[in-house]
């Protein structure tokens, strides 16, 4: 008699292969998803459905045989239009809850994606792990150091994947543009430079608690902040305690809720560790360094503005890897260059004109690569050129035709190149070396921006051993790798 396997056995076995003779009378994403109880297809819940979650439902609502059952988020004001949204693209109504824990109960449930504040990241994910649950979370993939390596021990514990949100590992240009530097055709790389030219307006300051009758809350169209009326019959649908999470106690203030916590510490890491993560994880990569530097510096400030604002508008962190190869990031939000990053051999002639060259675009958010023989710039959305000589020759780049059908990581197999793909593709087929961003990975990418804001508020430079993932005699930047938990909102210190 053969042996009665689980639902969660039948999907990590890849049963795509055995629907295949199956009649299936549509193919759009709406008519699968009414196939109630169907072995094949994935269910998923997403938690937090503002912002980033908006995309998650977006692309997973998409997908064949993926059925978002659950959506939740303490804001249960949020609800009605992403109900809308699924049901317009997938046919069918999820269920909503705004505590995370039901949908982690919930037997039918085999994956979720979480698109959090960044504190929330690592907690979300060890209760999802431990329940079974195979995880995808935005990056930074923790608020801190240690939690991130908890992460890590719980996806190995529990057998689920964890994969971490850069979609830079799943897009076939940027795996073009590595494997063109791994492959030593700039010479040997010496430094990586990471770069965020992205203006922050001013969030202002408000005082504690809703908003007053006739009071107004600044819009923040710059960053995506959304005109939000929290006022007290706004905030009864708001779960804040929940919200807070493992962070401490603090009242209701409108600048350290949606959006704006990423400027506050409690919650956010700044754009170094917002925006910064994709870049530090780009910058690494073409580096080829899978452990730790041995050094990092961070400065900057907050300037321009009078706000509550915590985190700092430009920061430079710079790092130093045993080889002495340098990684550099660079944040700066007050202002949006107009030529973005100044690129080699820039000439300025007697008049104050400003010109090239190299012919490149600017890139205001992307990576610099230096190498020996010559250079490469790759922008946000994994578009790179490449210059090489004295006089900057204009090199190979990602449009060029001859190298379109080139897929350096066969990620057309796993998941057809898009980064949501490949995780449920990775689900599906049960091989965690299918995932282009599995929990390590992401984990030594989040680091390093997390790193650099240690060094920033003690304001020194600080020495890393890479396999402890400490620092190097020094307690207090040490006793800044974790954090103090809010009960009973504890990461573990056993998994």
């Amino acid at each position: 008699m053969s042996k009665k396997i689980t639902r969660r056995e039948f999907i990590k076995r890849g049963s795509a292969g055995m629907i295949a003779g199956s009649a299936i009378l549509s193919t759009n994403a709406a008519a699968y998803g009414r196939i109630i109880g169907s072995n094949e297809r994935i269910n998923l819940a997403v938690i937090g459905i503002r912002g980033r979650g908006g995309s998650l439902i977006g692309n997973f609502a998409g997908m064949k045989n993926v059925r978002i059952k659950t959506i939740v988020d303490i804001d249960e004001n949020l609800f009605g239009q992403r109900v809308q949204q699924i049901e317009k693209i997938a046919g069918y109504k999820p269920k909503t809850e705004w505590d995370m824990r039901k949908a982690f109960d919930d037997k039918d449930i085999d994956a979720v994606g979480i698109a959090t504040p960044n504190h929330w990241h690592a907690l979300a994910t060890i209760w999802a792990a431990q329940a079974g649950k195979h995880v995808y979370v935005e990056k930074p993939s923790s608020h801190n150091v240690s939690e991130g390596r908890k992460m890590v021990e719980a996806s190995r514990k529990y057998d689920v994947f964890i994969q971490v949100g850069f979609q830079n590992r799943s897009r076939i240009s940027t795996n073009k543009a590595i494997k063109f530097i791994r492959d030593g055709k700039l010479g040997k790389i010496y430094m990586a430079r990471g770069l965020c030219f992205k203006p922050r307006a001013d969030i202002g300051k408000y005082p504690d608690g809703p908003l007053l009758p006739g009071e107004k809350f600044r819009m923040n169209l710059e960053s995506g902040h959304y005109l939000t009326p929290y006022t007290k019959a706004y905030l009864k649908k708001v779960h804040y305690d929940m919200w807070l999470g493992p962070a401490p106690k603090r009242a209701f203030n409108r600048n350290r809720f949606h959006y704006n916590w990423h400027w506050h510490w409690d919650y956010g890491n700044g754009d170094t560790g917002n925006q910064g993560p994709h870049q530090f994880d780009i910058a690494r990569w073409g580096l080829g360094k899978d452990e730790y530097p041995v050094s990092v510096r961070s400065f900057g400030g907050y300037f321009a503005y009078d706000s509550s604002q915590e985190t700092p508008n430009t920061q430079t962190s710079i790092f130093e890897y045993a080889d002495g190869c340098i990684l550099e990031f660079g944040t700066r939000g007050l202002f949006t260059n107009p030529e973005g990053v100044l690129l080699p051999d820039i000439r300025i002639s007697s008049t104050g004109n400003i010109s090239s060259s190299t012919k490149a675009k600017p890139v205001k958010i992307g990576n610099i690569f230096l190498g020996t023989e010559g250079w490469m710039q790759v922008d946000s959305g994994g578009n790179w050129q490449t210059f090489f000589g004295r006089k900057n020759e204009p090199g190979p780049t990602s449009g060029d035709s001859d190298e379109e059908a080139y897929d350096p990581m066969n990620l057309a197999g796993a998941g057809g190149g898009g980064h949501f793909n490949n995780f449920i593709a990775a689900v599906r087929s049960g091989k965690r070396s299918d995932q282009t961003c599995d929990i390590e990975t992401g984990h030594l990418s989040s680091a390093l921006p997390l790193i650099a804001n240690v060094s920033y508020l003690l304001k020194r430079e600080l020495k890393i051993d890479g396999k402890k993932e400490a620092f190097i005699d020094d307690k207090e930047a040490n006793a800044m790798l974790t954090r103090d938990y809010r009960k009973p909102y504890i990461v573990p210190d056993k998994i």
